[in-house]
């Protein structure tokens, strides 16, 4: 549900949580009961794509899901050679 933030002229800015439908220009005032006008506000824009966003889930998810060792700290994997079969990969220099 959207936040619709209210500015009192008595006293300060307050927030009311409701539906679009039941959102109106102008709120009583929690404190005083004086009409207050709905204030301009910026959205707030979710960044669940960001890394921002990556490294707090993962810190989340950490504290009861930790992640999984399928190898001992410090062994290394073998080298194992990736073979491709894009014959334009032919022509290039071979180490």
């Amino acid at each position: 549900m959207p936040i619709y933030e209210y500015r009192c002229p008595q006293c300060s800015v307050f927030e009311v949580i409701c539906a679009m439908s039941e959102a109106t220009d102008s709120s009583p005032c929690p404190s005083c009961q004086q009409p207050a006008p709905r204030k301009m506000s910026t959205p707030y824009l979710s960044r669940s794509g960001s890394a921002e966003f990556r490294l707090i889930d993962a810190t989340k998810r950490s504290a009861h899901q930790p992640q999984v060792i399928m190898e001992l700290p410090g062994t290394k994997r073998k080298n194992t050679q990736h073979y491709t079969t894009n014959p334009l990969h032919k022509k290039l220099p071979r180490p």
